[in-house]
């Protein structure tokens, strides 16, 4: 069983996370730099282009790349101190097999030899679907098409999903139902040419800083901006309107405003009848919506819904953003179904400053969705169960239709196989469960009840800490490849140096892992360049398209827009300009979303409403960021947001520690009193694992279309920490704070 064997507190004294503020050569004499490598920042859907300062194998700084087209040298906290991971102390560097007292190191040999032995064990008692994998979306496309290929010709298991689950599978879902595609539908450079720019569910400013420049840019040119948040965030301080609305009521607001639109003539009638389909019945469902009925379900002021419509029914372009703040819900779906419909019943969509953007939060979170490992899902985006798209890809793979497996298990619904015995083993590559999945203390009792867990990645996670076998993998850096940014555009990713000691690439590791497991015929590949060019022709055709992109025109163009069908194709930056969406009869698709209640709404026993969200000096689980000192200097843990006058109810005061808890768990943090938040409802951010994990209060109700968790929306209780409980959390907040130093003494 994949049960931890060391103390936390011994675990990560020898493996981590430790804080280093020092580059690989050092501050006081920084080598010459000899390469300068340009290539894209490792953390959000926006692949901030950089240059990489290279003196032999290692990475000594960085310089901003302002030719890049999209962020021409800005880069966030992140981006800055990125490149002092990649020769960290914490890094692995030698396969790692679990023993009755912690890890021991072992040969590659070793380690594949025994995972290769547990895998067709567990498979020959229990089924080929009994070993199940798991990944992450920061690797490249051509990682993200060979985990796909591997765990279905490989390891021959449905089982397979990715933390992508947990992002982008509302807007996924959303955006197939309406447009028939999965994409942003216009380039961020389209955003300054906007009057009105709605942000819901978006804190801009801090998951996605370099986003805001094109906000600025429209708002010096005069545009309105409304932000929907129940939080009064930092993008939220620069709106022209703000409506925070209770977390959870996204779709009744949607479903006001979509009434006044109606009502006052802002509907782009010739628009709605000869492109779209379904408008009868979405004006039927809001004829009652009107802002009192809103504002009662979403603790709002009836005349601020209206100002919201006024503002963008009467504006002649308009750009509609969300992020997980509508789709990280029960609801996520009809939430960016709701967002738009108020595009589409307007008409602006399409053309220059009109336009609707989902901000793809991981790094390669839009090309990670395209073309490989989600359950249900095949390259170029296509259905696994749709007949035709089997065929095109098992003719490029080489295999018939029953040696490729059917849809399998999401993310969450895996967890809960490996609970109950079905499923029995697992592979992840880099993606960190134990801090990212909801009801953290449901997925800790799943991953203590495998049989036998491998993890690749390149630093020990919190869900590495469980694993049989540990694989040292890759940084973004040390291998070639491309991303594809949230807009569309897929950049190139250059390798700056090797990785360090015995660690391997990511796609090196695979390819043995199939060739021990007797399926190396299907993963012959040159290099990483092949993988792609293999990529290009399964896509062909799809939705998703790369047929057309190459590595040379990437770096060339700086980028090259999907859907690109051919070489001789320019891409496409801007989708719909002929008013035409990617379904079958051409037009776009609008749904009524009938508002419904959150999973859980607070009662007397749980009064409060709770909800989670990022840091601007954190990325995801923090296993990389929680390990630079300038990072956690700024931001060491996470705390309690709460308002003045619910603190002054509950006797509590500013920094103090204070228990939050919910049906499923309890978080001891320090309280931040601060007005910029609503008076029923706190907020943690989610970066911290184990005792600190904000996700062990969350659900794992999950939206019945795209399968998203409710991360957005809980019921809790918050009172002042007992003396146990503040003693322990005094502790943990101490071990983050763990420098490099001390372990190399």
């Amino acid at each position: 069983m994949s049960r931890k064997t060391l103390p936390i507190a011994e675990t990560i004294a020898a493996y981590g996370p430790h804080i280093s503020d020092s580059p690989a050569a050092g501050w006081d004499h920084k080598p010459p730099v000899e390469r300068l490598v340009n290539t894209h920042c490792c953390f959000c859907g926006m692949q901030c282009g950089i240059k990489l300062e290279v003196h032999g194998n290692q990475v000594i700084g960085f310089q901003p790349w302002e030719e890049f087209p999209f962020n021409e040298g800005r880069l966030c906290p992140k981006g800055v101190k990125r490149y002092l991971q990649t020769h960290h102390p914490d890094r692995l560097t030698d396969p790692l097999i679990k023993t009755a007292t912690g890890f021991r190191t072992a040969s590659w040999d070793e380690a594949f030899e025994l995972i290769v032995t547990r895998i067709r064990d567990i498979q020959a008692r229990k089924g080929k679907d009994a070993f199940a994998m798991m990944s992450g979306v920061s690797l490249s496309n051509e990682k993200s098409y060979l985990v796909g290929k591997f765990a279905r010709l490989a390891l021959q298991t449905k089982n397979l999903d990715y933390n992508g689950r947990f992002c982008m599978v509302s807007a996924g879902a959303g955006n197939k139902k309406a447009f028939g595609v999965d994409r942003c539908a216009n380039p961020w450079s389209d955003l300054p040419l906007a009057e009105v720019i709605f942000i819901a569910g978006s804190n801009i400013s801090e998951c996605f800083p370099t986003l805001t420049h094109y906000i600025w840019q429209a708002r010096d040119r005069g545009a309105k901006i409304i932000v929907v948040d129940p939080r009064v965030t930092p993008i939220g301080r620069t709106a022209d309107l703000h409506l925070g609305l209770r977390p959870g009521t996204d779709s009744a607001l949607s479903q006001a405003l979509l009434h006044e639109l109606i009502a006052n003539g802002h509907v782009d009638e010739a628009f709605v009848a000869q492109k779209c389909t379904g408008w009868d019945e979405l004006k039927a469902s809001v004829a009652a919506c009107t802002p009192e009925w809103a504002a009662e379900i979403c603790g709002l002021d009836p005349d601020a819904i209206r100002a919201a419509a006024k503002l963008w029914g009467s504006a002649k372009t308009s750009f509609m953003l969300h992020a997980r703040g509508v789709e990280q819900q029960i609801k996520g779906t009809e939430n960016v179904l709701s967002l738009i419909n108020l595009v589409l019943a307007t008409g602006r969509i399409g053309r220059p400053g009109c336009g609707y953007g989902t901000i793809t939060g991981q790094g390669n979170g839009q090309g990670g969705r395209e073309h490989g490992h989600k359950c249900d899902q095949l390259p170029g985006n296509r259905d696994i169960e749709n007949p035709a798209h089997r065929a095109h890809i098992c003719k490029v793979w080489g295999i018939n239709d029953e040696e490729l497996p059917h849809k399998g298990k999401t993310a969450v619904e895996l967890f809960e196989a490996l609970h109950e015995g079905e499923v029995a083993g697992l592979l992840n590559i880099c993606c960190n469960p134990m801090v990212s999945h909801p009801d953290t203390n449901f997925a800790r009792a799943a991953l203590e009840k495998s049989e036998f867990t491998v993890v690749v990645d390149f630093f020990l996670s919190e869900t590495a800490r469980y694993a049989d076998v540990v694989l040292p993998g890759s940084l973004q850096e040390e291998e070639e490849g491309t991303t594809t940014s949230a807009e569309g555009r897929v950049c190139r990713i250059r390798a700056a140096v090797n990785p360090p000691g015995n660690a391997r690439r990511d796609t090196d590791i695979l390819l043995e892992l199939a060739r021990r497991l007797g399926q190396g015929k299907h993963f012959e590949y040159r290099d990483n360049e092949a993988i792609f060019n293999e990529l290009r022709r399964a896509s062909s055709g799809g939705t998703a398209d790369y047929t057309g992109i190459t590595w040379e025109r990437v770096e060339k163009e700086m980028g090259v827009f999907w859907p690109c069908p051919s070489e001789g194709h320019p891409g496409t930056p801007r989708l719909f300009e002929d008013h035409k969406s990617k379904h079958p009869d051409g037009k776009f698709h609008l749904y009524p979303t009938p508002y419904r209640p959150p999973f859980e709404e607070p009662d007397a026993e749980f009064p409060i409403r709770f909800t989670s969200g990022r840091s601007v000096f954190h990325y995801l689980s923090g296993t990389q960021t929680r390990r630079i000192a300038f990072l956690v200097d700024k931001c060491k843990g996470p705390t309690c947001e709460m308002h003045p006058r619910l603190a002054a109810r509950l006797k509590l005061v500013d920094k103090q520690l204070v228990t939050v808890e919910t049906r499923r768990g309890a978080v001891t943090v320090p309280l931040d009193v601060t007005e910029a938040i609503r008076e029923d409802t706190v907020f943690v951010p989610y970066h911290w694992p184990e005792r600190l994990a904000a996700n062990q209060l969350t659900v794992r109700a999950l939206d019945p279309v795209s399968k998203m968790p409710e991360f957005k929306v809980a019921a809790c209780r918050v009172r002042a920490a007992n003396v146990a409980e503040a003693r322990e959390a005094r502790e943990l907040f101490a071990q983050l704070t763990l420098r490099a130093e001390e372990k190399r003494a």
